[in-house]
């Protein structure tokens, strides 16, 4: 759910610049439901994910989405030097989205299933 409401958040990113300030009423109507789409969708996934770690990810497809989208839709251009932070954004969530995973627990002293009585 997660992953949607980043790509939704792509949509919602391209489509207002695409309003140019809202002054384009198709582009805006399109900037509008993909507001909707994205927020909804971001509030399922944080049922199930830290807020921090939910928001950090769903922004950095947000950002690199539109990044590497908004040449193929605008006249925008994605230099070397650009294509070099974002990838650094990408390994950034990529690592946040890592350590942001349950460790198991150790095993109690003794033999599984066991339980030591109090004397």
């Amino acid at each position: 759910m997660l992953l949607l409401a980043g790509a939704f958040e792509v949509g919602y990113a391209l489509s207002v610049g695409g309003s140019r300030g809202f002054t384009r009423l198709w582009w805006s109507l399109v900037a509008a439901l993909f507001f909707l789409l994205t927020l909804y969708a971001l509030s399922v996934a944080l049922r199930t994910i830290e807020v921090g770690t939910g928001y950090a990810v769903w922004a950095g497809i947000g950002a690199v989405g539109a990044a590497l989208l908004g040449p193929v839709f605008f006249a925008e251009t994605l230099t070397p030097v650009r294509a070099w932070w974002l990838g650094v954004i990408i390994a950034g969530v990529v690592w946040l989205k890592l350590a942001d995973r349950p460790r198991d627990a150790p095993e109690p002293a003794g033999r599984p299933g066991d339980r030591a009585t109090a004397t």
